[in-house]
C-alpha cells in the first residue's frame, strides 16, 4: 500500500485531508441531527395522535353505545313484539302498527343523530315513503347493508352507504339488531344513523387527517381523508389486543412511508387509526439537517481557504528549500534562503546553509587530497624504476654467478628473479593461481637450496583452478611462517599445499609439520594470528570479499600448522581492485 504522504505534495494532502475531514464530520451532524430529531418528533406525534384518538374514540363509543341501548330497549318494547307477534285482528293491527310507528319516529325526532328506523317483519304494513319509519318485509333482509353479520351474532354494525330518504342520498351507518321473543325471532330492527356527524367526530380539529374507524373485527367501517386501504393496514395491527400504539410502516411499491397510529379501548368495539406521512413528520427534521449542511458547507469553505492560506504559509519555505537543493552548486551563484524565520524552518535553513559550508570545506579537502594523490602517484611512478633497476641488477648477477661456475648461486638469483617479476606483475593486485603457484615453487626451491634435502614439499591443484585469480601473495607470508618458525629447531620439514573447489568457493589448506602454534618460540598469539605478512593477507581478504570468506590457523593432531583459507572462484579481477 502506498503511503500518500511519501507521494503527493504536502499541500494537496494538506489541504484535501482537512476538506473531507470536515466534510465527513458534517455529514454525520447533519445525519445525527435527522435521525435523532426525527425519531423524537415520530415519538411526540405518535403520543398526541394516540391522546386525540383516545378520546374520539371515547366520544365515539359514547354516542354508538346510546345507539345500541336504545335499539335494545326499542326491541324489548311488549307493544312492538305483540305487534310483532301478529296475533291481533287486522283492526287491532292496525292501530297497534300506528303506536308502534310513533313511538319509533319519537327517538328519531329526540335524537338528531337518528336518520331513520327500520323494522323488518312478517307480513308489513307498508309505510308512507317520505316517512323515517319504514316497515319491511323480513324476507328483504338480505337486500339491508351490513345484515349478513347477522347470521352469526344478534346484532352488528354496517359500514357507511349511501341511504334513499326524503332528502335523497345520505350517507348512514346502520345497527341492526335481531327482536326475539321467547325464543322466536320475530323480525329486526335497524337504526340509521347519521354518517357525518360521525365523520365530524371522527375528523375532530384536524382538517386533511387521514383515519379510519374499524370494529373489532377489522371490518373498515368509516374513512377520511387519503388513507390506506385495509389490506395494507390490517396485518400491522393485531385486533385482539386492547393496546393503543403506533408503527412505521416502511415504504412498497407505489406507497410512501407512513407513521400508523392507533387507538383501542377496553370498553369499546371500535378501533381508530390515523395515518400520517413519514415525510410530513420529518420535514422539520429535515429542514434542520438542510440548515446544517448549509451551516457547514459555509464553515468548510471557510475553513478550507484558511487551510490553503496556512498550507502556503507551510509549503513556501519548504519549496524555497526545495528550489535551493536543487539549484546548488559548488561555488556557484546559490538561492539565497531567507534569514528572517525563527521556528523549525529558521533551523532547517540554519541547518542547510552549515551544511552547504561544509561541502565548501569537505570539496577543498578533496581537491587538496586529489593534489596529494597525483603527487604521490608520481613519486609511486618514479619508485617503480628501484624495482625495475633491482631486477636488472640481479639479471646481471645471475650471468656473473654463471662465469663464475656458482651454479647454486645462479639458480638463486634466477628463482629470484621470478618471484620478483611475479611480484611487481604490472602493479596489478590480482594474478593468476597458476603465477601465484610459480610464485611459491621458487620461493620453496630456494629454501631447498639453503637446506638440502632436510625440506620437502608438496602442491597440488587441479589444473581447472590455474586459469582463476586469486590476491597477489596469498601464499607466501603461510609458507615463509611455517619454514622461518616451525623448522626453527628441526633439522628437516615437510609442507604440503593442496587447492581444490568446495562448492562455490576455493579451499586452500597449508600444512606443514613443524613445532606448531604453541611451541614455534614465538608467542602463541603472535604465531596465532601471524605476523605483518599473515595480517596483510588477512586483511586484503575481508577488505576485498567481507566476512564471507575467511582464514584460519589451528594445531594438527599429528603436530604442526593447519592453514585453511577460503576465497571465492574468480574468473577475472574484480572491477576496480586492480
Amino acid at each position: 500500500m502506498i503511503n500518500p504522504f511519501k507521494k503527493y505534495r504536502i499541500d494537496r494532502l494538506f489541504f484535501h485531508s482537512f476538506a473531507i475531514v470536515l466534510i465527513a464530520l458534517i455529514v454525520v451532524t447533519a445525519w445525527t441531527s435527522y435521525s435523532n430529531s426525527s425519531k423524537a418528533l415520530v415519538q411526540t406525534t405518535s403520543h398526541y395522535q394516540q391522546q386525540l384518538l383516545d378520546e374520539l374514540n371515547n366520544e365515539i363509543t359514547t354516542r354508538l353505545v346510546m345507539i345500541e341501548q336504545i335499539s335494545l330497549s326499542s326491541s324489548r318494547d311488549s307493544e312492538l313484539t305483540n305487534f310483532l307477534l301478529n296475533r291481533q285482528d287486522e283492526f287491532e293491527r292496525y292501530r297497534s302498527r300506528g303506536g308502534v310507528e310513533s313511538a319509533l319516529a319519537n327517538l328519531t325526532y329526540a335524537i338528531p343523530l337518528i336518520q331513520g328506523i327500520d323494522l323488518y317483519m312478517d307480513n308489513p304494513i307498508p309505510s308512507e315513503r317520505q316517512s323515517y319509519i319504514q316497515f319491511r318485509n323480513l324476507a328483504d333482509l338480505n337486500k339491508q347493508v351490513g345484515a349478513g353479520c347477522l347470521e352469526k351474532s344478534d346484532f352488528c354494525w354496517s359500514r357507511e352507504y349511501n341511504f334513499p330518504s326524503a332528502q335523497g342520498e345520505v350517507p348512514v351507518l346502520s345497527f341492526s339488531r335481531k327482536i326475539i321473543s321467547e325464543n322466536d325471532y320475530l323480525g329486526v330492527l335497524v337504526v340509521h344513523i347519521k354518517a357525518n356527524e360521525i365523520r365530524k367526530l371522527l375528523t375532530g380539529n384536524s382538517d386533511g387527517s387521514n383515519r379510519i374507524m374499524a370494529d373489532s373485527e377489522g371490518q373498515q367501517i368509516m374513512k377520511i381523508g387519503d388513507a390506506m386501504d385495509q389490506n395494507d393496514w390490517s396485518r400491522w395491527i393485531d385486533l385482539k389486543s386492547n393496546k393503543s400504539g403506533y408503527v412505521h410502516i416502511p415504504a412498497t411499491d407505489g406507497s410512501r412511508d407512513t407513521l400508523l397510529v392507533y387507538s383501542r379501548m377496553d370498553n369499546s368495539i371500535w378501533t381508530l387509526i390515523e395515518f400520517t406521512s413519514w415525510k410530513q413528520i420529518t420535514a422539520s427534521s429535515l429542514k434542520l439537517a438542510e440548515w446544517i449542511g448549509l451551516i457547514g458547507i459555509a464553515a468548510v469553505l471557510l475553513v478550507l481557504l484558511l487551510t490553503h492560506f496556512l498550507s502556503k504559509q507551510f509549503t513556501k519555505p519548504i519549496k524555497n528549500l526545495v528550489t535551493a537543493m536543487r539549484m546548488y552548486s559548488v561555488g556557484g551563484d546559490n538561492v539565497e534562503l531567507p534569514v528572517d524565520y525563527e521556528n523549525e524552518f529558521g533551523y532547517l535553513f540554519s541547518g542547510y546553509r552549515k551544511q552547504n559550508e561544509r561541502i565548501e570545506e569537505l570539496y577543498l579537502s578533496l581537491e587538496r587530497r586529489y593534489e596529494q594523490q597525483r603527487k604521490a602517484e608520481i613519486e609511486a611512478l618514479q619508485a617503480n624504476i628501484n624495482p625495475h633497476f633491482l631486477y636488472n641488477m640481479l639479471d646481471q648477477l645471475n650471468w656473473m654467478a654463471i662465469e663464475a661456475g656458482q651454479d647454486e648461486l645462479s639458480r638463486i638469483l634466477e628463482l629470484m628473479g621470478r618471484m620478483f617479476r611475479i611480484g611487481l606483475s604490472n602493479g596489478n593486485s590480482f594474478i593468476t593461481i597458476a603465477d601465484e603457484l610459480l610464485h611459491i615453487e621458487c620461493y620453496l626451491e630456494i629454501q631447498q637450496l639453503r637446506w638440502g634435502e632436510g625440506l620437502e614439499y608438496r602442491i597440488e591443484a587441479a589444473s581447472g583452478l590455474q586459469e582463476l585469480y586469486i590476491p597477489k601473495l596469498t601464499l607466501q607470508p603461510f609458507v615463509e611462517n611455517s619454514i622461518v618458525h616451525g623448522f626453527n629447531k628441526q633439522r628437516s620439514g615437510y609442507v604440503s599445499i593442496v587447492m581444490e573447489r568446495l562448492d562455490d568457493a576455493l579451499h586452500i589448506v597449508i600444512e606443514d609439520n613443524g613445532a606448531g602454534l604453541k611451541q614455534s618460540g614465538h608467542s602463541p598469539h603472535k604465531r596465532h594470528t601471524g605476523g605483518y605478512g599473515i595480517r596483510n593477507v588477512r586483511e586484503r581478504v575481508a577488505g576485498y570479499f567481507g566476512e564471507n570468506y575467511r582464514i584460519t590457523l589451528r594445531e594438527r593432531e599429528e603436530g604442526g600448522t593447519r592453514v585453511e583459507i577460503m576465497l571465492p572462484l574468480l574468473t577475472e579481477p574484480p572491477a576496480g581492485k586492480d
